[in-house]
């Protein structure tokens, strides 16, 4: 099936969505189904792009379409083990109760040990000069260099260098505290 994607008419643009939210759910694995519809969202974004980009003369056939739904569920899978998220709640949308218990309690020393690790980390971004140290406390908090660039309207290669150069530095703040990253 091919959806028209030139003047768009409101029932086009439907049969789009519809076209676009079967192919997510489709593939969609269970712990990500509550972000099922910004998933069809991102898709939708990146479809209406390309319709853009070609003037409106293209037609979209269901397989691009499934195939930018992987690519959105893809690009949303890699996010979440990059920043490390992991959701509490359950296939019917409730909490899990065994997310709460599953992992055990750090014992105290591993608790001091990482709050020390995290108080040199701390002293050793402000000691690094202000450009560097937002790259890296950015590049810290999950985001990606092209991400940085963007939010800092950094040139992708200046961010790719402050990055670079401010983690080093981290580095060897780190080595002289005695802490090994």
């Amino acid at each position: 099936m091919n959806i028209p994607v030139g003047p768009q008419e409101a029932d086009d643009y439907e049969r789009l969505r519809s076209e676009l939210v079967r192919a997510v759910s489709r593939i969609c694995p269970p712990w990500l189904a509550s972000r099922a519809d910004d998933l069809v969202q991102v898709a939708l974004l990146r479809v209406l792009e390309i319709r853009r980009k070609s003037e409106a003369n293209a037609q979209i056939s269901t397989s691009y379409l499934r195939k930018t739904a992987y690519s959105a569920l893809i690009d949303e899978i890699r996010r979440c083990r990059r920043r490390g998220e992991v959701s509490l709640e359950t296939e019917e949308g409730g909490i899990d109760p065994a997310a709460e218990t599953s992992s055990p309690r750090p014992d105290p020393e591993e608790v001091s040990a990482g709050q020390e690790v995290g108080r040199a980390i701390r002293e050793c971004l402000a000691q690094i000069v202000r450009p560097r140290r937002l790259a890296v406390a950015l590049h810290l908090q999950g985001h990606s260099v092209p991400e940085i660039g963007k939010l800092m309207s950094w040139a992708p290669k200046k961010a790719d260098n402050l990055v670079y150069r401010g983690l080093a530095d981290l580095r060897e703040c780190l080595v002289l505290k005695g802490v090994k990253p």
